[in-house]
């Protein structure tokens, strides 16, 4: 199963992160489980200069910024390959 994180203090940006990661979940009829990191302590183990953050399977792949839903799930296609070992 997919892990996603969104990395952000709570702000308008990160839910409208979290909710284009589900709607791109949806879209793709996959299950994941979604994680709101706020502690800045816990958002330092990534490579984030700004928020919000997009993690999937513990890699950054967006930040301060809110991806397009092509993008999220394009990122989640490839999170799915390696899972698989394809």
């Amino acid at each position: 199963m997919l892990h996603i994180k969104v990395l952000g203090p709570g702000c308008l940006n990160c839910y409208l992160v979290e909710q284009v990661a589900v709607d791109a979940l949806e879209m793709l009829d996959v299950e994941a489980t979604i994680e709101h990191i706020t502690d800045y302590n816990e958002m330092r183990k990534y490579p984030i200069m700004y928020t919000p953050g997009l993690v999937i399977d513990e890699e950054l792949v967006c930040a301060g910024r809110i991806p397009s839903i092509k993008e999220v799930i394009s990122r989640l296609k490839e999170a799915m390959a390696e899972e698989s070992g394809a």
